[in-house]
């Protein structure tokens, strides 16, 4: 029961990490820091994020972001940015909640976190994509608001029933490996449509101009 344990807490730190890495350490490390629910005496190897250092710097890291992420394109900028810093994070983070391991579990290990946090990510930044061809800015506020509801929520689940966590997570994962290639294809339709319209408006342009010399 304590490595499903431990693989609960990993699993649900990585795919946290990749919607909102910042705020994903910043309340582990509050949790840890105010010893709820015991979690630093199960996992002493997460001691860290309760550290001063950590919990500013995730904070300041997680405003910066909260603001960034409700504008319209400038929230996939960021997700652009974050592209390599959420897997990698989301790694570092699974590794610390699974402690000392064998080397080859370790390896095997930080190959399912970073794809697990590469996968929320991408879901993140996909959904952003759809969003922001709408002209209103709300759907990217409600967007972000329940990313972090998803976050917060997440975070509780993981460190009150690590196991349940651990189906829930894999799940999660699961369905987003079927829903991604489905996305990604509407993404791309959607740019190649206005490729195609931003082309068309360039090319009438010179014959404007030479109709009118």
């Amino acid at each position: 029961m304590h490595i499903l344990e431990q693989l609960g807490l990993a699993l649900g730190l990585a795919s946290l990490a990749g919607l909102n890495l910042y705020l994903t350490v910043f309340l582990t490390g509050v949790l840890v820091r105010f010893d709820a629910l015991h979690l630093a005496e199960k996992y002493q190897s997460l001691d860290v994020l309760g550290h001063d250092g950590v919990l500013i710097a995730a904070g300041v890291l997680y405003a910066i972001e909260f603001f960034a992420d409700k504008v319209p394109w400038l929230d996939s900028l960021w997700d652009s940015v974050h592209t390599l810093i959420r897997p990698v994070g989301g790694t570092i983070l699974a590794m610390q909640a699974l402690g000392d391991m064998p080397p080859h579990v370790e390896v095997i290990g930080a190959l399912l976190a970073g794809g697990a946090a590469l996968t929320t990510h991408s879901a993140k930044a996909g959904t952003r994509l759809l969003a922001n061809h709408s002209p209103e800015p709300v759907s990217n506020v409600v967007l972000s608001i329940a990313e972090d509801i998803t976050v917060v929520a997440g975070t509780l689940l993981m460190v009150m029933k690590p196991v349940l966590a651990l189906c829930v997570f894999t799940a999660v994962i699961i369905v987003l490996w079927l829903v991604l290639p489905r996305m990604f294809r509407v993404i791309r339709r959607s740019f190649e449509m206005v490729r195609g319209k931003w082309r068309a408006v360039v090319g009438r342009k010179p014959m404007e101009q030479r109709l009118f010399t």
